[in-house]
């Protein structure tokens, strides 16, 4: 799910967090501050940030630069990864050159370079994860190859003081996870989808609908005019205990049922109905995963990140599911909702201040899960399947 129009944006925020020696995290008051260049262009932003971390844990993201291709995609109905990577290729030394300068830093400044390295799109991972290659060797700093996923893991710390660890739902419009999130380089996978993401599903709705593209803000403003209790859609995997989600069902029954919309009103109704099913299935999910995260943690905070948190309703339902479980909710500022750069410069300033840096031949990834070991161990698609998921 995506946001709409091209952005530039420049903001100036602070954070904090809780640092101990357990795991390996740096301690609070050793060393001095870093300040990280990140880069990002797994999808159809272009975008490039200067972030500065203290040893305390304090971040003030210097600036955030975001070159959307919106406008590119728009008339394929979705993004065009041939075009994406080109774009990339035509932007990133402009973004990072606006993002350095609005910083009013020089390169000399830097500590280190971070790149997203996956999953994505892997030829517009490739420009910038070559990019920040390129910036590493010859000014000879550290390079950080981030998981994209990661940095939307700890993107909610770009707004407020947020200690690990913490209860993550990532929903965006390639993926849909549960991790318990322990600190960088450390997560478990609680859940996951088994088939489309929930953006996903927004997105080829609303295509079906003939909403045009970015289909997910489309569907939701349609939605806020709509009656869901008209359309009766199927609700997945009801008979499992697990915390994994599926989509397809949904998104193949609305696809149908948009053919048969005559009026704008039946697509507000039908766009209603989509939005509170999918809803549904992310609040009964994320409550059973915080009623097992209770019985083992003190700390109970639910943060949910990714493009999907943007929507209001979505916000809204996991927000009461996790006041009737007794947790804290947190959801990153709406523009660090959507993919952006400084997520990923956050997340390469806390893995520099522990030490874990990239070979300069860190290699490009479509895939990449957070919790490797769970995804070897019980993966969600099983060998066999066909696809690029597969």
């Amino acid at each position: 799910m995506r946001g709409s129009g091209r952005v530039a944006t420049s903001t100036r925020m602070s954070m904090g967090a809780d640092y101990s020696s357990d795991g390996g995290r740096a301690t609070a008051g050793l060393g001095a501050p870093v300040t990280v260049l990140g880069l990002e262009t797994s999808c159809d932003e272009t975008a490039a940030s200067v972030v500065r971390l203290t040893p305390d844990g304090v971040a003030t993201v210097l600036s955030s630069v975001v070159h959307s291709q919106i406008d590119d995609h728009a008339a394929y109905g979705g993004v065009v990864p041939e075009i994406a990577a080109r774009s990339h290729v035509e932007m990133i030394e402009g973004v990072t050159r606006r993002a350095m300068a609005e910083a009013g830093l020089g390169y000399d400044a830097l500590d280190g370079v971070a790149a997203t390295a996956g999953p994505g799109l892997v030829g517009g991972v490739m420009v910038g994860l070559s990019f920040g290659k390129a910036v590493a060797l010859a000014r000879d700093l550290p390079l950080i190859a981030v998981n994209h996923l990661e940095g939307h893991a700890v993107s909610a710390r770009l707004g407020e003081p947020v200690a690990y660890p913490f209860l993550l739902l990532l929903v965006s419009g390639g993926h849909c996870q549960l991790l318990e999130v322990r600190g960088v380089g450390d997560m478990t996978r609680l859940g996951t989808t088994i088939d489309d993401a929930a953006g996903e599903a927004f997105d080829k709705i609303a295509k079906a609908l003939g909403l045009g593209y970015p289909g997910g803000p489309a569907l939701e403003r349609l939605a806020a005019s709509g009656d869901g209790s008209r359309f009766d859609l199927p609700r997945a995997l009801l008979g499992r205990k697990d915390c994994d989600f599926s989509f397809s069902g949904l998104k193949t029954a609305a696809s149908r049922l948009a053919q048969t919309c005559e009026t704008e009103q039946d697509k507000a109704d039908l766009a209603d109905a989509v939005q509170k099913a999918i809803a549904r299935q992310l609040g009964e999910r994320s409550d059973r995963a915080l009623k097992d995260y209770a019985d083992h943690h003190q700390h109970r905070l639910f943060v949910v990140a990714g493009g999907v948190a943007a929507n209001r309703t979505i916000r809204s339902t996991l927000e009461e599911v996790a006041r009737r479980n007794g947790f804290d909710f947190l959801a990153p500022p709406m523009a660090y909702c959507t993919d952006n750069a400084a997520m990923i410069a956050l997340a390469g300033a806390e893995r520099l201040q522990k030490g874990l840096v990239s070979d300069i031949d860190a290699a490009a990834r479509p895939r990449w899960p957070l919790d490797e070991h769970k995804a070897l161990a019980d993966p969600a698609h099983r060998p066999g399947r066909k696809g690029a998921k597969a």
